[in-house]
């Protein structure tokens, strides 16, 4: 009988061995790079087509530069993790590009190349907190582990559903990671009633934060070329200067003591009752 229960004691302490072992190779395996990046685009139906296109092309164009690959190629690892997503209403959230390891030029291109096969599709609302909280699931599935983790998030206008932004941000934060901005403060494309004049502000109160969090306001898309890759590179290099870089973008760090209404977008769309929904 004694001999029967060290048996049994022994098949037990096997299979929870075996059950341990298939849940630890993927920490184990977790692929070390220097940064997760996740770029998170609007496309709410404030932003037109051509607007659309031109975010595609900036963020393309930025990848593949050489000061940015230099920037990856300089780091510790040498690589970084990046993934591609489109957002607009709360339930809204399409990854365009999956978690992709970008080490060489060869590596940029090929994301490059798969922002260009399929047009991006519009969709209603702006839910900056779905985005944020959706990339805090994509974090959690990624597969490395990088040095530091940040999400890219750009857009013309202010929350106006899903849960309050700065709650998504700040959950964001707690697990160290870095929300950066890029409001997008430009005339070219459709207007909205929703839409803020000092969106700059309300993205550096409500949006961004975490550490060395930092925006760069776009007022031209001419600018945004030149902006995307600003940001990446400060992102990479882990630096963000004080002044203007050379381009004359101002980088504007997060907002020391938060004063803006963040529930700005909100209150706008409850007041809508005049107004068709253009967003």
């Amino acid at each position: 009988m004694a001999r029967l229960r060290k048996i049994r004691r022994g098949l037990v302490t096997g299979a929870s061995a075996a059950l341990i072992a298939a849940f630890l190779p993927q920490a184990a395996e977790a692929e070390q790079v220097d940064v997760e990046l996740i770029l998170a685009v609007d496309v709410s139906l404030s932003m037109s087509p051509d607007e659309l296109a031109i975010q595609r092309d900036g963020y393309a164009a930025a990848l593949t530069h050489e000061v940015v690959l230099r920037a990856i190629q300089d780091g510790v690892h040498g690589k970084i993790a990046l993934t591609y997503v489109e957002w607009a209403g709360a339930t809204v959230q399409h990854v365009v590009v999956p978690w992709t390891v970008i080490a060489t030029l060869e590596d940029a291109k090929a994301v490059a190349e798969k922002l260009t096969i399929h047009p991006p599709n519009s969709a209603r609302r702006t839910s900056i907190s779905g985005a944020l909280q959706f990339a805090g699931d994509l974090f959690a599935e990624s597969g490395h582990r990088g040095l530091k983790r940040v999400v890219d998030i750009s857009g013309d206008g202010p929350n106006n559903q899903g849960s309050p932004v700065a709650e998504a941000r700040d959950a964001l934060v707690r697990q160290g990671i870095t929300v950066n901005g890029l409001p997008l403060m430009t005339t070219g494309g459709f207007t909205s009633a929703y839409d803020v004049p000092n969106l700059d502000l309300y993205y550096s109160n409500c949006v961004i934060g975490g550490p060395g969090a930092f925006m760069i306001p776009v007022n031209d898309w001419a600018q945004f070329p030149e902006a995307v890759r600003r940001k990446l590179v400060l992102e990479l290099v882990d630096a963000v200067p004080d002044t203007e870089d050379e381009g004359g973008l101002p980088v504007i760090k997060a907002a020391a003591e938060r004063s803006y209404d963040c529930m700005v977008g909100e209150k706008m769309w409850r007041d809508r009752s005049w107004m068709w929904d253009s967003r």
